[in-house]
């Protein structure tokens, strides 16, 4: 693949960081299970799981000057509008069963395991949303925090599964240091889809839950052999990209060029590799509300420096502009779930690739 100008001096330079130091060029084992077979096995359970579509859309694709354009569309997942249904619910239920000692949800051991816990999180939406319906269909507890810019439409439907919600002010990063101290103070359970050092376990299950999202891909893909040549996946914290990018490191058949798209406004993932290490940063808020963490994590950061190949920013009038082209085509998403569109607009590719892109989330309500 070739491209061009400033944008081609921006890729090199960050890959060349990249592969010029040894930490960050070096093959280490990842800490999530790639595998899709158990969060797979959980949700077939669930009544109102089934795979969700994967559209060619022929229009975008001759706009983009592509072969072909393969969009898998997460907004009605699972009544919950976004692909983090599969992580946080996957999540709760091994926690409970690994608790109970069973994989009997429906047993006596797994109701009284269940009673007995309480969820805690920090979310910019619909992470907070899929531990709730975790806690609420297994018979658990569960608190979440968000931040200010949460959307009230959020708090709403968290708040209409039976969970606790607590407005923070400040940041995303600050409900989540602030639902870490109440899990220490409560004795709850800290289920954040972010990781660090210390913390890895529980996040690397939501990370798991993903897989099942890559799996119905491999299995479309697989159907007529008509793989794709780029992936496109949009990254917060980064549990979505590296889960996804895992899977299809290990178990597709045919490997495509993995492109991870942040915020311009919050490229936490990029400015960690350049510093060979975990990194904060700074920015101010993008519309990219799901997007907009300034911390990536460990489990994310380790494993998408073998996995991916590519890092793209985006900014806030680049996600809103392929917010309206997807919208005028009939597929109504956030700058967030747009985020890979407008990756994909800007590295200019050419008539021989078929790119995918995941729609991560519908629309907000509230």
């Amino acid at each position: 693949m070739i491209f061009i100008g400033n944008f081609a001096i921006r890729l090199y330079y960050i890959w060349m960081v990249i592969l010029s130091n040894p930490s960050l060029n070096k093959l280490e084992p990842r800490l999530f299970r790639t595998s899709h077979e158990r969060p797979m096995a959980m949700i077939q359970t669930c009544p109102v799981y089934s795979p969700t579509p994967i559209y060619k859309h022929s229009e975008l694709a001759a706009l983009l000057c592509i072969q072909t354009l393969f969009i898998k569309d997460e907004s009605k997942r699972m009544g919950l509008g976004s692909f983090k249904a599969l992580g946080g619910i996957f999540a709760v239920a091994q926690m409970i069963s690994d608790a109970a000692g069973t994989a009997d949800m429906e047993s006596v051991a797994a109701k009284s395991a269940a009673a007995d816990m309480n969820f805690i999180t920090a979310s910019a939406g619909n992470h907070g949303l899929s531990i709730a319906a975790g806690a609420k269909i297994f018979g658990a507890h569960a608190i979440i925090f968000l931040s200010a810019s949460v959307p009230e439409g959020f708090a709403n439907r968290i708040r209409g599964m039976n969970a606790e919600v607590i407005r923070v002010s400040g940041s995303y990063e600050d409900s989540v240091a602030a639902a870490i101290a109440s899990a220490k103070s409560n004795n709850g359970l800290l289920l954040a889809d972010g990781s660090w050092e210390g913390y890895i376990e529980r996040p690397a299950l939501v990370m798991e839950g993903y897989t099942v999202l890559a799996e119905e891909c491999r299995v479309e893909f697989s159907k007529d052999k008509n793989w794709p040549t780029h992936v496109l996946l949009q990254a917060g914290v980064g549990g979505l990209a590296a889960a996804i990018a895992g899977h299809i490191r290990d178990y597709w058949d045919e490997q495509p060029e993995i492109i991870i798209v942040e915020p311009d406004a919050a490229p936490c993932l990029i400015e960690s590799f350049k510093a060979h290490q975990l990194t904060a940063v700074d920015g101010p808020t993008s519309n990219m509300g799901r997007l907009d963490c300034k911390d990536a994590s460990l489990i994310a950061f380790q494993s998408l420096k073998n996995d991916a190949d590519t890092f793209v920013t985006v900014s806030d009038y680049m996600a809103e502009d392929a917010t309206s082209l997807l919208s005028a085509d009939g597929i109504p998403t956030t700058p967030s779930g747009a985020a890979g569109l407008a990756a994909l607009k800007k590295i200019k590719l050419d008539s021989t690739n078929r790119c995918l892109l995941i729609i991560t989330e519908g629309l907000e309500e509230g």
